[in-house]
Formats: C-alpha cells, structure tokens, sequence
C-alpha cells in the first residue's frame, strides 16, 4: 500500500508543479495532497502541526495568486476602474479563454478599464503591465511551494 501512496504523490508533485505554470491546474492544492498521501504510508514523517501550517500557506498562496494581478494593476499606477477592469478579465478568462484567459484576461481587462477611465493609451498600458508582472509574481510564489513541498517529499525519506 505504501508505494501506491508513494506513487501517487509522485504524481501529485509533478501534477503541482505543473500547474504552477499551466493556469489549468491547481498546482500548490495537487503538490500539498502528496504530503497527505505521504502522512498515510507507514512512514508518516509529518506532524499534524507541520500538515495544518503547510495547509494554511497552499490556501494562503492560491488566494494570492488572484489577488496580485490586481494589486499589480494598483503599483504600477491603475485607478480603480483599471482593478476592477483586471478582476473582470480575470473571471472572464477562466472562463472562456483556458488555460490562457488568466494570463491575458487581467491584463486586457486592466487596458479597457483603464481606457475606459480615460487614462491615456501610455499610462493603461503600464497599469496592464503591472497586470501582467502581478501575474508572474504569482506564477513564481506557486512555483516556489511546489518545489518546496517536492524537496519536503523527497527529503523525508532520508
């Protein structure tokens, strides 16, 4: 039974890692449940404070992941209409634009907002840059877990 376990969280590690970069995939949610599926085997290397902390910044970093496009919008010099445009085309792009409505979405809809608002053409495109930045910064914080949680996985078997 335990290799099963063992297997599958192999799988859910490469499965999280994945989706740190494929929007389609919840990457930081599939790499935590390979150290759940550790704590199953006889090995049983975490303690259940560890699990819960661990828990608590996968939910942490997945919320952030929506949230700093939009905040990146705000840095770089959008108005409100411009976060509001970027949450919008967020929604909007998971939904019909997948996998890569969440990449384009924040940033056309942080532009239309921000034109809407009637900034200048120079100034919505910085606002959607920031979109766009606030997006890869997010990218790299799941990244990071994901190997994190990888090194975790592989380091309890020594």
């Amino acid at each position: 039974m335990d290799a099963i376990l063992i297997i599958l969280g192999i799988v859910a590690i490469l499965a999280g890692l994945a989706g740190s970069v494929l929007p389609v995939l919840p990457g930081p949610p599939l790499a935590y449940i390979s150290l759940i599926l550790l704590q199953f085997t006889s090995f049983k290397p975490f303690s259940v404070k560890f699990l819960v902390l661990w828990g608590g910044v996968t939910v942490a970093v997945t919320i952030l992941d929506y949230v700093v496009p939009v905040y990146g919008t705000k840095v770089f010099g959008g108005t409100s209409k411009g976060m509001w445009g970027a949450t919008i085309g967020l929604i909007i792009g998971i939904f019909f634009l997948p996998p890569f409505g969440m990449i384009v979405g924040p940033f056309l809809g942080a532009l239309v907002g921000e034109m809407l608002a009637g900034a200048q053409s120079d100034k919505a495109l910085k606002a959607a840059f920031g979109s766009f930045l606030g997006f890869l910064a997010g990218t790299l914080m799941k990244l990071a877990l994901c190997i994190i949680f990888a090194i975790f996985f592989i380091g309890s078997f020594f």
